[in-house]
């Protein structure tokens, strides 16, 4: 079985101390999505998630201020298109950095992007996204961030 391994951000918007939080989804046609994608041979996964989040947003890296406690892993067993529709075991990483509220995006690879309002539990997309926010919410309740 082929393996790979996804890396990416979810961002907020604005910081800790704001009541108000929103978080940032990429659009497709049918589906929301987190900016991610693969790793390159000899990249780091927080590499990764950084240079696949610029190019997926135009957010450059030393505009994301990186939460260092927090990384959600998830293994799941999607079927790919580039690998003959066969089952794949895909690791994701998720890493949670803030971003400055007027913080421009521009999609490269989306249709579009939404910020979405903090306000758990999220009903957004079963397989990731949703587990991930509820970690999310754990670690905000640990952290007091929330």
């Amino acid at each position: 079985m082929q393996q790979i391994k996804s890396c990416g951000f979810i961002l907020f918007r604005g910081d800790r101390s704001e009541p108000q939080k929103s978080f940032l989804l990429m659009k497709h046609s049918e589906r929301y999505d987190l900016p991610k994608g693969h790793v390159e041979p000899g990249e780091s996964d927080l590499e990764c998630a950084l240079r696949e989040t610029t190019e997926e947003t135009g957010i450059a890296a030393s505009e994301i201020e990186i939460e260092p406690d927090f990384e959600y892993r998830s293994i799941y067993y999607p079927q790919y298109a580039r690998f003959n529709n066969e089952t794949v075991e895909k690791t994701l990483i998720i890493f949670l950095g803030w971003v400055a509220s007027q913080t421009s995006i521009t999609t490269t690879e989306h249709l579009g992007y939404e910020w979405i309002d903090w306000h758990p539990p999220h009903q957004i997309q079963s397989q990731t996204i949703d587990p991930l926010l509820a970690e999310v919410s754990v670690y905000f309740g640990q952290k007091q961030l929330c």
